[in-house]
C-alpha cells in the first residue's frame, strides 16, 4: 500500500468507518478488525489514494472516435455542431458512462467542464465525486450580461444537486469564445459568490496568434460574424492577468504556451493548473512545460481531456507521459494524480492521500508478486500495468468497480 506520502506499507490495510472515511492505515497486524467487519484483500497489488483526474468533459463521452478532424480550429468546429445534435437525456446519459469509465480507469474525483450541467447529474444520481465547472460562451462584448445572468441562473440549479462531493464551479471557456467583459464578469461573480473556476488558456499556437497579434483561424471566424476584436494581449496568461481571473480559485487548464512572465504571474496569483500532454500531443499543441511548474512549486495536477480528443479516460497513461516529459521518478509521477490533483483542486484535506480522518478514495493496481518483491520497482510497475491493471475502485468507503476474482 502507498499512503501518497511516506513510505509503502508492504502488507498494508486499511479501516473503514461506515461514513466512508479513514479510521486505521498501517501493516496488517496493526489496523484492528473486529469479525463483523468487512474484509476485502488484493494480493499481488498496490493499494493508492484515488486517481484525480483535474480536466475532462464527460457530457462528451458519446464523441469518441466521431471527431477525427487534425486541424484544431476544424476539430473544435466538428465538437459544436455534435454538441447541438445532442439534448439533456443524451448528456446525462454520455457522462453517467463517462463516470463508470474514470472509476474502472482508478479515477475517484473528477474535474469537469460543460455547457449541460451533465456531469453534476451523473455524479450525483452515481455517487462521485467531483468539481463541476459550468461553461459561458459568448464572444460578443453585447452578450455578456444576458450570459452571465445565464450562468448564474445554471449555478443555481446546479447547486441542488451539490453536496460535500459535488462542488459547483464557472468556466469562462477560452479567448476565443469569451468576450473580455465577459471574462470580467465571471471574474467578479466567482470572487462575490467564492466559487471555483476553471479556464482553458494558452493551449494552441492558434490561440496564441489570436491573443497577441488579432490574427489567425479564430481571429477571421470573429471577423467574418462582425465580431469586435479586443486589444492584443502580450499572452493568454496575460490577457487572464488584465480581466481579474487570475488568483487561487483559477484552475488554468493546458497552459501549453507560457513564458518566464507568464510562469511568474502564475506563481504570483497562487494559480492551480490542470495539464493534459496526451491531448495535447494528439492535437499537435506542443509539450507543457511541466518542470518548470514543478520547479516553480505551483499547484499541478493531470487531466486526460475529453475523449473526443483521446481515446480513453487512462490517467495513468499521462502519468507515464508526463514522467518522459520531465525525467521525474515514477512515485513523482503518481504523486501528480493523487496528492497533486487533489491540491490543485484545493480538496486536499479531504483526499489526495491514505491519511486517517480523510475519505476513503483508492484504487487497487495489480502488479504481481515480482514487482512487490522488488525494491522501489512498484511504482514503475503501477505506471507499466497501468489502467488494464485496476481491480477496484473506492469512493467514501463504497466500491464503485471491482473485477470479477480479484481476491
Amino acid at each position: 500500500m502507498w499512503p501518497g506520502k511516506g513510505p509503502v506499507i508492504r502488507h498494508g490495510a486499511l479501516l473503514i468507518s461506515p461514513a466512508g472515511r479513514l479510521e486505521a492505515v498501517g501493516p496488517e497486524q496493526q489496523v484492528p478488525r473486529s469479525p463483523a467487519t468487512e474484509h476485502a484483500a488484493f494480493p499481488d497489488s498496490v493499494v493508492l489514494p484515488g486517481l484525480v483526474n483535474t480536466h475532462t468533459h464527460l457530457e462528451l463521452t458519446d464523441l469518441r472516435g466521431r471527431v477525427t478532424e487534425t486541424d484544431f480550429f476544424a476539430w473544435i468546429q466538428h465538437v459544436r455542431r455534435e454538441k447541438d445534435s445532442m439534448n439533456e437525456e443524451t448528456f446525462v446519459a454520455a457522462a453517467c458512462r463517462g463516470l463508470e469509465e474514470a472509476w474502472r480507469h482508478g479515477i475517484t474525483c473528477v474535474a469537469d467542464t460543460g455547457t449541460s450541467g451533465a456531469s453534476a447529474v451523473a455524479l450525483s444520481r452515481l455517487g462521485g465525486r467531483g468539481v463541476v465547472y459550468q461553461e459561458a460562451i459568448a464572444p460578443r462584448v453585447e452578450q455578456a450580461s444576458a450570459t452571465i445572468e445565464r450562468l448564474r441562473a445554471d449555478v443555481e440549479r446546479l447547486r441542488a444537486l451539490a453536496s460535500s462531493d459535488v462542488i459547483i464551479g464557472v468556466s469562462p471557456h477560452a479567448p476565443y469564445t469569451v468576450s473580455r467583459e465577459l471574462y470580467r464578469l465571471v471574474a467578479a461573480y466567482a470572487r462575490t459568490e467564492d466559487l471555483p473556476v476553471a479556464a482553458h488558456i494558452a493551449e494552441s499556437p492558434a490561440e496564441v496568434e489570436f491573443v497577441r497579434f488579432g490574427r489567425g483561424p479564430f481571429a477571421e471566424s470573429w471577423r467574418a460574424r462582425g465580431i469586435t476584436l479586443g486589444a492584443p494581449a502580450s499572452s493568454p496568461v496575460a490577457l487572464l492577468e488584465d480581466v481579474g481571473l487570475l488568483d487561487t480559485r483559477l484552475l488554468a487548464i493546458h497552459a501549453v504556451h507560457t513564458d518566464g512572465a507568464d510562469l511568474e504571474r502564475l506563481r504570483r496569483a497562487g494559480v492551480a493548473l490542470a495539464c493534459c500532454p496526451r491531448s495535447n500531443a494528439r492535437h499537435g499543441h506542443g509539450e507543457p512545460p511541466l518542470a518548470r511548474y514543478l520547479e516553480a512549486g505551483l499547484r499541478l495536477g493531470l487531466g486526460t481531456d475529453s475523449v473526443a480528443s483521446v481515446a480513453d479516460l487512462n490517467l495513468l497513461a499521462e502519468a507515464g507521459l508526463a514522467r518522459r516529459l520531465t525525467g521525474i521518478a515514477p512515485e513523482a509521477a503518481l504523486d501528480l494524480l493523487t496528492r497533486g490533483g487533489a491540491a490543485a483542486l484545493g480538496l486536499d484535506n479531504e483526499i489526495g492521500t491514505l491519511t486517517p480522518g480523510k475519505a476513503a478514495d483508492m484504487c487497487v493496481v495489480r502488479v504481481g508478486p515480482a514487482a512487490l518483491d522488488s525494491n522501489g520497482a512498484w511504482a514503475e510497475a503501477v505506471l507499466a500495468v497501468g489502467a488494464a491493471g485496476v481491480v477496484a475502485t473506492y469512493v467514501a468507503g463504497r466500491c464503485v468497480y471491482r473485477v470479477e476474482h480479484s481476491t
